[in-house]
């Protein structure tokens, strides 16, 4: 389904812990503010519910993320909280024996979409499985992907869900600067500026729009780097909010940015499969 009219879409950074009342009051707050700035689409970072992991430099963990099914009480009060608006959030899901770093895509009337990272660095891989599949859906504001962090390392991952027919793509984050070499400023940070080369890459790549969420200040040894942004379809940050916590609102005619950047180059009519 396409969009006919100007979106309002919200890409938010702030930080979230293992008490999960608290991280549940905070999303409330957040899905307030949004629906006082008539957002439409809400994008919440990696890790909502329950915080990231403390190291990723050390293949056991302890303290991990509390593990919900997509039945929690927990997930049906955002469920609730989204009302019409899109909110995409994170959480570490519990599927039977294992878990996974899951992002789902809900409004008042239940899920729409869920999406299990499929790209883990290293000290991801001890806790979560891995999933197996980019695929689009159809939402009210359009027909949407969702990646999470790692995920939007690879082209490839963008990419199949644009073929898919998306339109907008959600990358929920729960990104850090660098754990081996951090910088002293963070907007120095090698991590810093692959954070944002690939959002810009991945939406201009594809003629897409792109909301990027993060996590904010810090758990364990990990320091998140904000930065959450919205991206049109030729590449261009429309809005951010750097390193801080808070909300970058951008207003887009999504359908119309899209048929602007397509206009004479269409990325994804060109490509030539067969000889990859």
């Amino acid at each position: 389904m396409g969009v006919t009219k100007a979106l309002r879409i919200g890409a938010v950074a702030a930080g979230f812990t293992r008490d999960l009342e608290f991280d549940l009051s905070r999303l409330e707050a957040l899905i307030r503010h949004g629906r006082r700035e008539e957002v439409g689409l809400l994008v919440l970072p990696d890790a909502a519910l329950g915080g990231y992991l403390f190291d990723l430099s050390r293949s056991d963990h302890d303290d991990l993320p509390p593990a919900l099914e997509l039945d929690d009480p927990l997930i049906a009060k955002v469920i609730a909280m989204a009302g019409e608006m899109v909110v995409c959030f994170g959480f570490c899901e519990a599927a039977g024996d294992s878990r996974y770093n899951t992002a789902l895509c809900v409004t008042g009337d239940g899920i729409l979409g869920k999406h299990r990272k499929v790209h883990q660095p290293p000290g991801e891989r001890a806790v979560y499985a891995a999933g197996d599949r980019f695929e689009a859906f159809d939402t009210p504001v359009g027909r949407l992907g969702m990646m999470i962090d790692y995920d939007k390392t690879f082209p490839e991952a963008a990419r199949a869900l644009a073929i898919d027919g998306a339109e907008l793509i959600a990358c929920l984050n729960a990104w850090p600067t660098s754990i081996t070499n951090r910088a002293p400023r963070m907007n120095e940070d090698r991590q810093s500026r692959l954070f944002d080369l690939y959002d810009r890459s991945r939406a201009a790549e594809n003629q897409v729009v792109l909301v990027s969420s993060n996590l904010t200040g810090s758990i364990g040894g990990m320091r998140f780097l904000g930065q959450s942004k919205v991206v049109g379809p030729g590449g261009d940050i429309v809005a951010r909010t750097w390193s801080k916590a808070g909300i970058a609102i951008a207003e887009l005619d999504i359908r119309s940015e899209i048929e602007l950047a397509r206009r004479v180059l269409r990325h994804l009519d060109e490509r030539r499969p067969e000889v990859y």
